[in-house]
Formats: C-alpha cells, sequence, structure tokens
C-alpha cells in the first residue's frame, strides 16, 4: 500500500511539473511574440526599464564593488603560499567579468525587480484589474508582460558592464591600496589577460538571466490566486525559481560559450 501512495505521489508530481513547464513556456511564447508585432507602449516599456535597471544600481554596484575587494583578498590568501601573486589581477577581471558580474547581478534583481514585478501583477490579478484591462480591450500580455520582458533583457546586461567595471575597480583598490601592488603593474595585468569574449560571454549570460528573472516575476504574478496569501506565495516562488534558473542557466551558457 505504501510502495502505491509513493508511486502516485511520484506520478502526481510529475504531472504537475510537467504542466507548469508546459504553461511556462506556452506564457513565455505568448510574451515573446507580443514583442515582435505592434503595438507597442513606450511608457510601459521605459517605465519597466527604470523599475528593473535604474533602481537596481545601487544594490548591483555594492555587490560588485565588495565582490571584487573580497575576490582580492581571498585569492591572495591562496595564491601567497605558491608564490603566484602576480595572477590576482588576471584572476579578478577574469572571475568577474565572465561568472561573479552576471551571476550576483542577476540574483540581485531577481531578488529586488522580481519580487517586486510578481507582487505588483499579482496584486492585480486578485483586485482584478487584469481583468478590467481585458475588457477595455488592452491585451494584458502586450501591456503588461511584453514591456517587462524587453526592458528586463536591456537593463540586465548593462548593469553587468557596471558590476565589471566596479568589480575590476575593488579588486584594484584592495590589490594597490592594501596589498602594495603598484598601479601600472596590476592595471597592465588586469587588461592583458582581458579579451573581449570574456565580456561578451558575461552580457550575453545577463540578457538570458534579465529575460528568465521578468518571464519568472510576471509568470508567477499573472498566475496567482487567493489574495494576499497568494501574492505572498507569488512573490516568494518568482525569486527562487528565478534564481534556480539563473544558476542552472549559468552551467549551461558556460559550457556552451567556452567549453569547446
Amino acid at each position: 500500500m505504501r510502495l502505491l501512495d509513493a508511486v502516485a505521489w511520484l506520478g502526481a508530481f510529475v504531472l504537475a511539473m510537467v504542466e507548469y513547464v508546459g504553461e511556462l513556456a506556452v506564457f513565455a511564447l505568448a510574451g515573446v511574440s507580443h514583442l515582435l508585432l505592434p503595438p507597442y507602449f513606450p511608457r510601459q516599456i521605459g517605465r519597466a526599464f527604470m523599475e528593473i535597471g535604474y533602481f537596481s544600481l545601487p544594490v548591483v554596484a555594492l555587490t560588485a564593488l565588495f565582490t571584487g575587494m573580497v575576490l582580492a583578498l581571498q585569492s591572495y590568501t591562496g595564491f601567497s603560499r605558491f608564490g603566484a601573486e602576480s595572477a590576482i589581477a588576471s584572476v579578478v577581471v577574469l572571475s568577474v567579468t565572465r561568472e561573479l558580474g552576471p551571476v550576483l547581478a542577476g540574483l540581485m534583481v531577481s531578488g529586488r525587480a522580481g519580487a517586486a514585478m510578481a507582487a505588483e501583477l499579482g496584486t492585480m490579478r486578485v483586485t482584478d484589474q487584469i481583468d478590467a484591462l481585458s475588457t477595455l480591450s488592452t491585451d494584458p500580455m502586450k501591456y503588461l508582460v511584453a514591456p517587462r520582458l524587453l526592458a528586463g533583457t536591456i537593463a540586465l546586461p548593462l548593469l553587468v558592464l557596471l558590476a565589471d567595471i566596479l568589480g575590476v575597480m575593488g579588486g584594484y583598490l584592495v590589490g594597490v591600496y592594501k596589498l602594495g601592488f603598484s598601479s601600472g603593474g596590476y592595471l597592465t595585468s588586469t587588461f592583458s589577460n582581458l579579451e573581449a569574449q570574456d565580456v561578451i560571454s558575461g552580457l550575453i549570460k545577463a540578457a538570458v538571466f534579465g529575460f528568465v528573472i521578468a518571464l519568472m516575476g510576471c509568470f508567477n504574478g499573472y498566475r496567482s490566486r487567493g489574495g494576499a496569501q497568494g501574492v505572498g506565495a507569488a512573490t516568494t516562488s518568482a525569486v527562487v525559481s528565478a534564481s534556480i534558473l539563473i544558476l542552472a542557466l549559468d552551467y549551461v551558457l558556460t559550457q556552451v560559450l567556452f567549453v569547446k
């Protein structure tokens, strides 16, 4: 009997996951299709861009700066055991541009903007504002979802570009003023080991992560039910699912972009 209950639970879980993935895929395709066809809502796109990009600047900037500083300190602690202190600058710049910049910026934006999107759309859903848009002959997917998908895809690479600069600057400050490296030598080592592919790959990751953050925020908010409790559950699900997808997609994109 217990075995049958376990099999039934496993089957129900698999069916629920398949249904969730199917709904997400249909939602994503609908959102992308609305990006390709007029009419467009520039004001909504600009508002979403400000919410995702501009208002996330402080948290992303501080995260990147202190990450670069800590990375330089930790690298020095490990490399000094092997006499490889000269590699600190290259480790900092490659780690920040390839991995830490996109991933940490994505996680920070997910916690700030992704949660806000899910809460806003969830509140609109439970208060029937989304249904009111349909009554006014305005497609909610085009008016609410598509602008956020576009804004997230554009805003996060710009944030990551800033995070790359501040992360490298944090490593520079620690390397020169704390660890005693020469300014010219640190900068020379930084730029001699940095290639365009490193920055471009990080920006590609950021665009994918930005789309995922906006998608999960909109998807969970759009389908929320059950009043305030449902909005809270949708917000939590948006942040958790986006964070997990960012980490999983980071591995996939690293495999595609760097492993030959």
